[in-house]
């Protein structure tokens, strides 16, 4: 069961990530076409250079937003734990997307909030079920117990005070 809730866990959040990938690269290119369109400078910014930095910004939080769904897609296919550049790339997601929920309820309103807080459920739930796949004792990336193996509980934390 573990394993099916992991990867439909991951799936599902690799399939969310590349329609707000999709979603998001269209609300820039809407809003750069209205930019250029407005021909209104902003503090005595060039219209033009407003317009290709929203351009810019879309692609850039588009490409991240696939390469998450990648990773994560990756992550599901072959039911591993994902490695360190992995998992600090979804961090960075889910810290993002905290705080881009906590903006949206103020900006845009609560179900804006309640898409961004399920997206951020979504990212948090892979890695706690992955991290709990690899603190079970359960093989982590191909390892296994044997004679060459490290004893049970090597390289746990343990608290410093009694």
């Amino acid at each position: 069961m573990g394993v099916v809730l992991r990867r439909l866990v991951a799936g599902l959040a690799a399939t969310v990530l590349v329609i707000e990938a999709a979603v998001l690269a269209l609300v820039h290119v809407v809003l750069g076409k209205t930019t250029s369109n407005q021909s209104m400078s902003i503090a005595g910014m060039d219209p033009n250079v407003m317009s290709m930095a929203t351009y810019a910004m879309g692609a850039g939080i588009g490409a991240f937003l696939l390469l998450c769904a990648v990773l994560l897609a990756v992550a599901a296919v072959r039911d591993r734990v994902p490695g360190t550049f992995a998992r600090v790339v979804l961090v960075t997601a889910a810290v993002t997307h905290g705080v881009l929920g906590a903006l949206a309820v103020g900006l845009v309103g609560w179900g804006a909030f309640a898409v961004t807080m399920v997206i951020l459920c979504l990212l948090v739930l892979t890695l706690m079920l992955y991290a709990a796949q690899g603190a079970a004792g359960e093989p982590a990336g191909g390892a296994s117990e044997g004679p060459g193996a490290p004893p049970a509980g090597f390289g746990e934390l343990k608290p410093t005070n009694p």
